[in-house]
């Protein structure tokens, strides 16, 4: 398998040859990270919004987020410059396990080391440095990406003007560290796993396809799935729940890497705004810019009340909801009404610029 093919022709990269020392111990001894861009920068250079992505994303915003980008859109490349990076960690171009270690000249596979969403974020602010970047407008984001936009607001908080985080908690639940336990442990039992090495043309498919179709039952929802399949069959032995599970898991095998799925939703588990900072309610008070949070009514992974703790501690947080069925999944489905979120919620970071000027 082949995954540099997914990565857009339009996608840039930035490589740097300095060691990149790591959160939880040790070091890359090089970094490289896969970027895409729409717009361009003001005069003022004041018209960044950074986008973050999800655990199986890349830096191609205009493909997985299709729909928030054009005229009058919450991304507007005639207002705004956009930048989407993809994750450290991750197999679209940026340093991950499928990367070749310079010390040996191998793909790291298993032997890469731990990252977490601050290392993330720092590698983030490091691509901006050599961008010639100082402020972002916004930081955008949902799931892993709404972890990266609250990181950025408590360790960058005076680069950062506003932020939006969605479907997402500001500290990772035991729920959640289970559920993304039980699909790493899918990938494990994998005949073909072998400790995490195996040929990049032969990954444990029937592991990673049984870890991705055990996140999807959580990415929807109860009423999602009894709407979309009922007891539908789609022949005479399998049900088209079955047969759904069953093309999501063979879609992820054909484009993602099996160490990679276990690096970033181990980085997900270390997710927790107020590690090293203090207490927790403490730390989200700290976080003065303007927070937009969007809570996902049916979202069985990061429900509600996660977002709302959110916002009774965040000083300048306000809070939308997708009163949707679709589970954690909405901000990928209702496109439009979340897009119309962010334009507003960028409009206004806008106003509120131009008044005081």
């Amino acid at each position: 398998m082949e995954y540099i093919e997914v990565i857009s022709e339009k996608t840039g990269f930035f490589v740097s040859r300095k060691s990149f020392s790591l959160e939880l111990g040790g070091e890359l001894p090089e970094v490289s990270v896969a970027y895409r861009t729409w717009g361009s920068l003001s005069r003022e250079r004041n018209n960044v919004i950074l986008v973050c992505h999800a655990l199986t994303g890349a830096a191609d915003a205009d493909v997985w987020w299709d729909g928030m980008f054009g005229e009058g859109r919450g991304f507007d490349p005639a207002k705004d410059f956009i930048i989407c990076s993809n994750v450290l960690g991750s197999c679209y171009g940026t340093t991950g396990p499928l990367s070749r270690n310079p010390h040996s000249g191998k793909p790291y596979g298993p032997e890469f080391p731990a990252v977490t969403i601050r290392d993330m974020v720092k590698l983030q602010r490091l691509l901006l440095d050599e961008l010639g970047i100082e402020e972002i407008k916004l930081v955008v984001g949902a799931s892993l990406g709404g972890m990266q936009a609250l990181e950025w607001g408590c360790m960058f908080p005076d680069r950062v003007r506003a932020i939006m985080p969605m479907g997402v908690s500001g500290r990772h639940s035991a729920w959640c560290i289970a559920q993304s336990e039980a699909q790493r442990q899918a990938i494990a039992a994998d005949r073909d796993w072998n400790d995490g090495w195996y040929e990049p043309g032969n990954p444990p498919a029937r592991g990673l396809a049984a870890a991705r179709m055990m996140a999807m039952c959580t990415y929807r929802s109860f009423e999602n799935f009894q709407i979309r399949f009922g007891r539908e069959k789609r022949d005479e032995v399998t049900f088209q729940a079955e047969s759904y599970l069953r093309h999501q898991g063979e879609k992820l095998v054909s484009r993602f890497d099996a160490n990679t799925y276990i690096v970033l939703t181990r980085a997900m588990d270390t997710h927790d705004l107020s590690r090293g900072r203090g207490e927790y309610a403490r730390v989200l008070e700290s976080l003065t810019m303007p927070v937009a949070i969007l809570s996902i009514t049916s979202d069985i992974l990061y429900p509600q009340e996660e977002q709302e703790e959110l916002v009774r501690h965040i000083p300048h947080a306000t809070i939308e909801y997708l009163h949707e069925s679709y589970g954690h999944d909405a901000f990928l489905i209702e496109v439009d009404k979340v897009s119309r979120l962010v334009k507003t919620f960028r409009d206004e970071i806008t106003a509120k610029d131009s008044s005081a000027a």
